[in-house]
């Protein structure tokens, strides 16, 4: 993102949470799920770390990229579905979905934390509305916005980057 006052995208990409050679990784807690009662603690603590690991490196690579770009990132944010406690979900699919979301997000928070920056976490479903009241526009203002900003890139022009960008936006206006 450019200034907060008429951001821009600078850069967009998919940061890597998972280890590729370990497929299992992706959906660590569906493969707990599937694994013998015996070897599930093990399992678990074990795709625990690779995410971990595969986080903080994901995030220092970029960072180290960004400073020889003479880029200054300013905090981290972060747009999820959804921030239930997975404990209260019922459905043992449902409940992996969660905990994986939760695995992910806390890794992800544990890496900027390591590399002294903050982090907020933003709910989709809200995310117009507090970015409304955060960069002094409406919601629709911003919907477009933030349309307009895609123009900029190449291909298709996700909702995900979309509420990526306008997080993003609120991280630079927070720091201004």
């Amino acid at each position: 993102m450019g200034p907060a006052g008429s951001p821009r995208v600078v850069d967009r990409q998919v940061l890597e949470l998972s280890d590729a050679s370990v497929p299992t990784s992706r959906q660590p807690y569906h493969a707990v799920m599937g694994a013998r009662q015996g070897d599930r603690t093990a399992l678990e603590r074990r795709l625990r770390g690779i995410v971990e690991r595969v986080a903080r490196r994901s995030l220092t690579q970029l960072l180290a990229r960004y400073r020889v770009q003479g880029r200054t990132v300013r905090g981290l944010a972060l747009v999820v579905g959804s921030v239930i406690d997975p404990a209260s979900i019922g459905n043992d699919h449902i409940r992996a979905h969660a905990l994986e979301g939760q695995l992910f997000r806390s890794a992800l928070v544990r890496a900027a934390g390591k590399a002294r920056l903050d982090c907020t976490t933003h709910v989709e479903r809200g995310l117009y509305e507090a970015a409304a009241a955060r960069l002094k526009r409406t919601p629709a203002q911003l919907r477009r916005v933030v349309a307009e900003l895609g123009r900029t890139v190449e291909g298709p022009w996700r909702a995900d980057e979309k509420t990526a960008t306008l997080a993003a936006w609120m991280v630079l206006a927070r720091a201004h």
